[in-house]
C-alpha cells in the first residue's frame, strides 16, 4: 500500500512539471490545469455544456482544456466549426485513439474509425449499399410507412389516455434500420430487441460519463475491476448477439443475391478475399453496430422531443395539422416529396432538431496534420471537439436562439429557409451518413401521426421539464404522452 502511495505521489509530481509550462506555442487559450486531472474538476460530469458555455464567454469561440495531461481543443460557433469541418475538412477528419469509445470500437466500422483507406472504403460501401436498398427512394418510404402503421396501432390503444413513448420510438427507429441491415423487423414486445436497445442506451451514457474520463486520464486504473469494465462487457454481449444474426445469414444467403446489408458485406468479402482487404467479419460487426446506433438513438430521441414540444405548443401542432390536411387532401399516405409543399411542417421538424440537440458534442475529431484554426496553430494529433450545441443556439444566427419557434426556419413570406448554423449532423467529410434516412423518417412519421392524432400534455403530469439528459446523445427526460384520436375532417 505504501509503495502504491509513493508511486502515485511520484506520478503526480512528474505530471505537475509536465503541465505547468502551459500550452504549446500559439495554441488556443484556456484555464490552467491541475496535476493528473487537468481541467476535469471545472466541468460538471453530469452535463458539461453549461461549463463549456461559461468558458467560451471567457476565452472565446476556440479554447482548450486538459483531459488529464492531454490538451483538447473545443470549437464553438458557426465560423470556427465551418472552418474546421468544411474548409479544412481533411485536416480535421481523424478520430482519437485514446478514449474509451475508441477502445470499444477498436478503430473499426465508420463512426469511430480513424481517417484512412479502411474508413473511406467502408463509408463508400455503406452509402452505396443503403442506396441499393432504397435510401432516398420510394421503397424506403414504404418501409418507414409500414413502421408508422405499427406505431399508430400502439397509440390507438392509448387514445383517450396517456402512455410512455420512450420504448415505442426507440423500437420503431431500430426496426427501420434493422430492415436495411438485418433484413427484418422485430415485434415491439420482443425481449431480445428490448434488451439490446436498453444495453445500447446504457452503454451510450457510460461511455461518456465520469468513469470514462477516469479511464482515459488514468490508464493505471484500467486493469482494476471498476465500473468501466461493465461497458466493455456490454459491448461484447451486443457484438455476440449481432454475430449470431450474421451466422444465420451465412447459412441462408445466396451469393450475389443480397437481401440486406449483411448479405452485401458477405458478398464484398468474397470479392475482396485477398490478404490486404479491409473487409472482414470483425469490421462488419463494428459497421453493423455503427449503423444500428446511428439509426436508432438520435432519431428516437428527436421524435420524443418533437412530441414534448408539440404537446406543450398546441398552436404549432394545429398549424401543422391544417397544412398536412391541405396538402394531402384525403390521400392515404404522405410522400417525402410533400415536404416541399409543407413549409411550416418542415420548419417545425427542423426546430425540433435544433432544440433537441441530440448530438451536442458530435463525434470527437483529431487533426491529421499540423493545421490552423481561427489563427491558432494545432499540432498533428490534437483532439478537437465541435460543440454543435453552441451554434444551434448561437446569438445572431437565430431569431429566437433559446426558444422553440418554427419561425426560426421561416422567412417573412412563410417559406421554409435553413440557416447556415443548422448543422445537427455535423458537416464535411465526417458528416453523419444517416442524415438522409433521419430526414425521411422524421418527416413521414410526424406527418402521419399528426394527421391521425392530437397529442396533449396529461393533466396529472405536472410541469413540463425541457431539460435534456446528457450522454453520447442527449435525450428528453421521461414523460407521458397524452393521445387523442382526431375526428374525420
Amino acid at each position: 500500500m505504501l509503495g502504491f502511495i509513493l508511486l502515485l505521489g511520484l506520478f503526480s509530481f512528474l505530471l505537475f512539471f509536465h503541465v505547468r509550462d502551459g500550452r504549446p506555442k500559439h495554441f488556443p487559450p484556456g484555464p490552467r490545469p491541475v496535476p493528473i486531472l487537468g481541467n476535469l474538476l471545472q466541468l460538471d460530469p453530469v452535463n458539461p455544456l453549461k461549463d463549456l458555455e461559461r468558458l467560451k464567454k471567457r476565452y472565446g469561440n476556440v479554447f482548450s482544456l486538459y483531459f488529464g495531461t492531454r490538451p483538447i481543443v473545443i470549437m464553438n460557433g458557426l465560423e470556427a466549426i465551418r472552418e474546421a469541418l468544411v474548409t479544412r475538412t481533411v485536416e480535421y477528419a481523424g478520430r482519437p485513439n485514446h478514449t474509451m469509445v475508441s477502445h470499444i470500437f477498436q478503430d473499426k466500422g465508420v463512426i469511430g474509425a480513424d481517417y484512412g483507406s479502411s474508413w473511406r472504403e467502408h463509408r463508400r460501401f455503406t452509402l452505396t449499399t443503403l442506396r441499393n436498398f432504397g435510401l432516398g427512394k420510394r421503397s424506403m418510404e414504404e418501409r418507414i410507412l409500414e413502421e408508422v402503421s405499427h406505431i399508430s396501432s400502439v397509440l390507438e390503444r392509448s387514445a383517450g389516455g396517456s402512455m410512455d413513448p420512450q420504448h415505442l420510438f426507440h423500437l420503431a427507429s431500430s426496426n427501420i434500420i434493422c430492415s436495411l441491415i438485418f433484413g427484418e423487423r422485430f415485434e415491439y414486445d420482443d425481449q431480445v430487441m428490448l434488451t439490446l436497445i436498453q444495453s445500447l442506451q446504457s452503454l451510450n451514457k457510460e461511455a461518456f460519463g465520469p468513469w470514462a474520463m477516469l479511464y482515459e486520464i488514468l490508464p493505471i486504473l484500467r486493469p482494476l475491476p471498476l465500473p468501466f469494465w461493465n461497458t466493455f462487457q456490454k459491448w461484447d454481449q451486443i457484438r455476440e448477439y449481432v454475430g449470431k444474426i450474421v451466422n444465420t445469414h451465412k447459412s441462408s444467403r445466396v451469393a450475389g443475391e443480397p437481401r440486406d446489408l449483411i448479405d452485401s458485406y458477405l458478398d464484398q468479402m468474397d470479392k475482396t478475399s485477398d490478404v490486404g482487404s479491409t473487409f472482414n467479419e470483425s469490421q462488419m460487426l463494428s459497421l453493423l453496430l455503427d449503423l444500428f446506433l446511428a439509426g436508432t438513438d438520435t432519431t428516437s430521441n428527436t421524435l420524443r422531443s418533437a412530441m414534448l414540444y408539440l404537446m406543450t405548443n398546441q398552436d404549432v401542432q394545429d398549424n401543422c395539422h391544417r397544412e398536412i390536411e391541405k396538402v394531402l387532401q384525403g390521400r392515404a399516405d404522405a410522400l417525402f416529396e410533400d415536404r416541399h409543399a409543407m413549409p411550416y411542417v418542415q420548419a417545425m421538424i427542423h426546430e425540433v432538431q435544433r432544440m433537441s440537440d441530440t448530438a451536442p458534442l458530435s463525434a470527437f475529431h483529431t487533426t491529421c496534420c499540423d493545421t490552423k484554426l481561427q489563427g491558432y496553430q494545432l499540432p498533428k494529433g490534437t483532439t478537437v471537439i465541435p460543440n454543435l450545441s453552441s451554434l444551434l443556439h448561437e446569438e445572431g444566427q437565430w431569431k429566437f436562439p433559446h426558444e422553440f419557434k418554427p419561425e426560426n426556419f421561416l422567412d417573412k413570406n412563410g417559406e421554409f429557409v435553413k440557416p447556415e448554423a443548422f448543422l445537427p449532423f455535423a458537416a464535411g467529410s465526417r458528416v453523419c451518413l444517416g442524415e438522409g434516412l433521419a430526414r425521411m423518417e422524421l418527416f413521414l412519421i410526424l406527418v402521419t401521426l399528426l394527421r391521425r392524432f392530437q397529442f396533449v400534455w396529461p393533466e396529472d403530469a405536472g410541469v413540463p421539464d425541457f431539460n435534456l439528459v446528457f450522454g453520447g446523445t442527449q435525450a428528453p427526460k421521461p414523460y407521458h404522452l397524452g393521445v387523442r384520436l382526431r375526428g374525420s375532417e
